[in-house]
């Protein structure tokens, strides 16, 4: 069972209450079975948390204070992105080289989930591919927040978009937010970065 760290979901609750008040975060949390309103009344950042707990979260979040739209998440990843690059991540930077900074994206990916990895490939000058292996699962909240989250952090400044595409044969289909196919993989346009899901190669 994938697992995401507990400051993950600390952080989405964070920023519930910053835009809806702590009235926000408890009509969140209310929209969700006992169960997850008790583990997440009760995060620690350390801790591992099942992924499936977050997606649940992030559901809870989309319907109650984000309107229905998933493009919440990508706000969501960028305040996160003010946030640790002033903090834990300061020491991943380097003033003037995106590239460098995204070449320490399996670093930082393991920071967070305990299943797959996160591979890092330069693709031209101002250019780069994120490919994440081996994940058992995604959300296209967790997508859209790592889109803002790059996006923020290279300061590119480029619309991102967020589509999908199967792997086996047929025609190539957009969509408008990530969605899993079984054996197929989601691409998401962050910037100058390429953030793709897909199985071992």
């Amino acid at each position: 069972m994938q697992q995401v760290k507990g400051s993950v979901l600390i952080s989405r609750l964070a920023f519930v209450e910053q835009h809806a008040g702590k009235d926000g975060v408890e009509r969140v949390l209310a929209a969700l079975p006992s169960e997850d309103r008790t583990a997440l009344r009760n995060l620690v950042a350390v801790q591992w948390c099942p992924f499936e707990l977050g997606k649940r979260l992030d559901d809870a979040i989309v319907q109650v204070v984000g309107q229905g739209k998933t493009t919440f998440f990508e706000r969501l990843g960028a305040a996160s992105a003010e946030t640790n690059l002033t903090t834990v991540h300061k020491a991943f930077l380097t003033p003037g080289d995106p590239q460098a900074f995204l070449a320490k994206a399996p670093q930082i990916y393991k920071l967070y989930y305990d299943t797959g990895r996160r591979e890092y490939t330069k693709a031209g000058p101002r250019e780069a591919v994120l490919t994440t292996y081996d994940a058992e699962t995604y959300s296209a909240p967790d997508c859209l927040t790592v889109i803002g989250w790059h996006r923020k952090t290279v300061r590119r400044g480029i619309p991102p978009t967020c589509g999908s595409s199967r792997k086996s044969a047929g025609p190539r289909a957009e969509r408008p937010a990530a969605t899993a196919f079984p054996g197929g993989s989601a691409t998401l346009l962050a910037g100058a970065a390429n953030h793709r899901h897909t199985r071992s190669r």
